[in-house]
């Protein structure tokens, strides 16, 4: 290729990718500030094509790689083009292509990097500073698929960086230097909470030295608050393999843990308990043992005095403050005119160099103009604090909850949080059935995904998906978790304690063994008004209930750690509950006792079970008004099968059955049939299910099928014939099926067809060549030479071919 034509292409090709975004950023999207990132990248670059000099030396390079990187411009043109057609709600979308125009922005930035080094550098790194930020929410869903969070929610890898850290590297050096010194077996990192503690335990985990002494012996540990010694060690053992330990005491837990480690002879041994508070002292003592190369970092909010190596985390000096604020407030285009220096240095001050503050509050100003920023700072002057402890970190961090004043919903959803426990992740379908009854928002998870997507970009939670398939039909909640910052689920529960017990919209309750907060013993007789009610016990607790009288309660969350539950009797009286969430959070799934009671409870729509044991289902089969009903990690076999001979089991009018991760789920019962109102049904990664009952077809009303990942099941129904309003199906990773039945034909309004992974399906069926209205089909390129055949007769088929080893795929997506 001639000099001048190189030139040529080169020009043509920037110039048209330089239209197509330019184009592109006048649509409405969550994509647009990305796109207006990547434009004024382009914008600095321009100026080269117009000097013959320095564009010269940018040509001065193998034809081979101008003509790769002319090449990969085009492909960026069709990027932008995509991106623009992205579902607002399609939360994994905006993350996948967020990757994709950061690789494309930082080609250009390598490939122009000689003759606009010195002038543009620092503009463009501030215009990747928008995309950066939804790379870290990605790295999180990195760090999901990789787990498979929900199926082994113990595993205790290091987490991955955050993209942007400033000021922690002379931490890092001394913090390190400390760890390894000879004496040293405890080391505890103290600071206040969100002054990057747990970012500095990650950077130490990550640090070659560390990783090179330590090798694949780092075990990091998030400490809850009602974490004890046994769900520690329990996680330690499942992180070396040992999944089915149980210990009847802390003693037994401590000794197998010190047999554990002399097992590893010569290997070295970190332990990192991360934001252990102050009544889990004890844990760190019980963990330590005089084995040599075994060493234990803790990070926590509170100090140790009895532990003789601690390091005090310091807050951000003026500089690394600043950096961090402008890093969030200013992602594209700098500091603007209209914001004075002066007013950032007061802000930045104002945030007494506390990252997760300067973070937050950095992303709530985001293009806001001067008089928000005035008024904000105006505001923080007036009120000389809002708690009596950490009162400037948390009056800096209220400022961006009162960001959401515009925004009335999602401020109240983040406020809904507060009802979950720490350091736990948070389903987006729960949230979404919450906020449907709560705050009428669609059923369908379009504004639930919306709200979540505004938290998230306002860094006020982490959203982590376990898939990253998710297709428009199939709705992507069901894949969706949220996480949050314990100091911000603080800030919720102090937003929402503000007014008296009796009074408040939320009532947040957190019951330590069998001890009750003072105000319930004493107020058994005053009802109190909250519409949500939460209520958290740990592996202690009794189930002996004191009385308490909240006829108004909507919503109600059980998060739970014992053995064996009993529900209190006080709960049937609470008639407006239209939600009704039960959650067990530890290692074993909690026996329910008492089920019986909600019955009574008419107006109940969505019941949520999580992770127990439910021995029947006659009660909840007798609600008339239940549409939603979801069981995620539950033992439930015994119990559907038993239920089925029940009458209230026929005349229920459930519309939305969920059943994921039921490991003893071998067979649906017949009488699962006669839900006639059943819309969606959705049966995930149960790999003992092996058939499904033969009237399936009964289910009239039936629009969407979902069998993800149920290995050991054969074959799908030929009664499916009847399911003529069914349109979205997904078999993926169901590796047994070897044949669809001719039956599918009859399947005249099935848009989407999922069934990528079936390895075990040889051949179609001929009768799919009448599925007309069929739009797309998700396979793995060994299937898709079958649905080729068929093209011709299926116009509207679009084929979408899924790499066999996804999730390396998916990492070449976004490295």
């Amino acid at each position: 290729m001639a000099p001048m034509v190189t030139e040529t292409a080169l020009e043509l090709v920037f110039n048209e990718l330089h239209k197509a975004v330019v184009e592109q950023s006048m649509q409405s999207g969550r994509i647009k500030t990305l796109l207006a990132c990547l434009q004024n990248t382009l914008k600095n670059i321009e100026p080269i094509f117009f000097d013959s000099r320095r564009l010269s030396k940018v040509l001065d390079r193998p034809e081979k790689q101008i003509t790769m990187f002319i090449s990969h411009l085009e492909k960026g043109k069709a990027l932008v083009f995509k991106c623009s057609t992205i579902k607002c709600w399609n939360v994994y979308e905006i993350f996948i292509h967020s990757y994709k125009l950061n690789r494309l922005n930082n080609e250009l930035l390598r490939f122009f990097s000689i003759e606009i080094q010195e002038n543009m550098m620092s503009t463009s790194m501030r215009s990747l500073i928008g995309i950066y930020d939804l790379s870290h929410k990605m790295n999180q869903v990195l760090s999901a698929v990789t787990t498979h969070a929900r199926a082994n929610p113990s595993l205790c890898t290091v987490p991955r960086l955050p993209q942007h850290i400033v000021g922690f590297n002379s931490h890092l050096v001394e913090l390190r230097r400390r760890l390894l010194n000879y004496d040293t077996q405890v080391l505890v990192v103290s600071g206040p909470g969100g002054c990057g503690k747990t970012t500095l335990a990650k950077m130490l985990c990550h640090d070659y030295e560390i990783k090179d002494m330590f090798g694949e012996n780092i075990v990091y540990v998030t400490v809850s608050r009602q974490s004890s010694l046994k769900i520690i060690i329990q996680k330690i053992f499942e992180h070396h393999g040992e999944n089915h330990c149980e210990f009847h005491t802390d003693e037994e837990a401590r000794n197998q843990l010190d047999n554990l480690i002399k097992r590893m002879g010569s290997q070295k041994m970190l332990l990192v308990l991360d934001d252990v508070w102050s009544e889990l002292e004890f844990v760190i003592q019980d963990l330590m043992f005089q084995t040599p190369g075994y060493k234990v970092l803790v990070t926590s909010r509170f100090m140790f005095p009895r532990f003789n190596s601690t390091y005090e985390l310091g807050l951000l000096n003026d500089e690394d403050a600043r950096t961090l604020l402008c890093h969030y407030a200013f992602p594209s285009d700098g500091i603007p005119i209209n914001v004075t220096d002066d007013l950032v240095n007061k802000i930045v001050k104002f945030c007494k160099g506390l990252p997760l503050a300067l973070a937050v509050v950095g992303a709530s100003l985001c293009g806001q103009p001067m008089l928000k920023w005035k008024t904000t700072l105006n505001k923080w002057l007036e009120s000389q604090s809002i708690l009596q402890s950490n009162s400037n970190i948390l009056h800096s961090l209220k400022s961006s909850v009162d960001a959401l004043d515009e925004l009335p919903i999602v401020k109240e959803c983040f406020l809904d949080l507060g009802s979950f426990p720490e350091d736990e992740r948070i389903s987006a379908m729960l949230l979404k059935d919450m906020w449907v009854e709560l705050y009428n928002l669609d059923d369908e998870g379009m504004y639930t995904c919306e709200t979540l997507l505004e938290l998230s970009l306002r860094n006020l939670i982490n959203l982590v998906s376990i898939r990253k398939d998710a297709s428009e039909l199939n709705g992507y909640c069901n894949e969706l978790y949220v996480t949050q910052h314990d100091l911000l689920r603080e800030l919720a529960i102090y937003l929402s304690t503000q007014e008296p017990v009796s009074e408040r919209k939320r009532l947040f309750i957190e019951i330590h063994r069998n001890e009750f907060p003072t105000w319930w013993i004493a107020q058994i007789e005053q009802p109190i008004n909250t519409r949500i009610l939460s209520i958290s016990t740990d592996e202690a607790f009794g189930s002996n209930w004191y009385d308490l009288q909240a006829p108004k309660v909507e919503v109600l969350t059980l998060n739970i750690r014992s053995k064996k539950y009993t529900l209190a009797e006080f709960i049937r009286r609470m008639v407006q509950l239209t939600v009704l969430s039960i959650t067990c959070y530890n290692d074993y799934p909690s026996q329910l006792h008492n089920l019986s009671l909600i019955k009574c409870l008419s107006n109940l729509r969505t019941i949520r079970f999580e992770h127990v044991l439910v021995s029947s289902l006659y009660p909840i089969f007798a609600l008339r008004n239940l549409r939603k009903l979801s069981f995620v990690m539950c033992e439930i076999g015994n119990a559907l099968m038993s239920s089925t001979t029940e009458a209230p089991y026929i005349q229920s009018n459930i519309t939305d059955l969920e059943i994921d991760l039921c490991y003893d789920l071998t067979e649906l019962p017949s009488e699962l049939c006669n839900l006639v109102h059943l819309q969606k049904l959705s049966i995930t990664n149960c790999q003992e299910l092996d058939v499904l009952p033969k009237g399936l077809g009964s289910l009239l009303n039936l629009e969407i099928l979902r069998l993800h990942c149920c290995t050991k099941l054969k074959e799908l129904p030929k009664s499916i014939a009847s399911l003529r309003n069914l349109r979205f199906i997904d078999i993926s990773d169901s590796l047994s099926i070897a044949l669809l039945p001719e039956e599918i034909g009859e399947l005249g309004g099935l848009r989407v067809l999922k069934m990528d992974g079936c390895s075990g399906l040889q051949e179609l069926p001929v009768a799919i060549s009448k599925l007309s209205q069929l739009e797309e089909v998700i396979c793995d390129e060994e299937t898709s030479y079958l649905w080729m055949e068929y093209q011709s007769d299926l116009f509207n088929l679009k084929i979408n071919v899924v790499e066999d080893d996804r999730f390396e795929s998916f990492m070449k997506i976004v490295q």
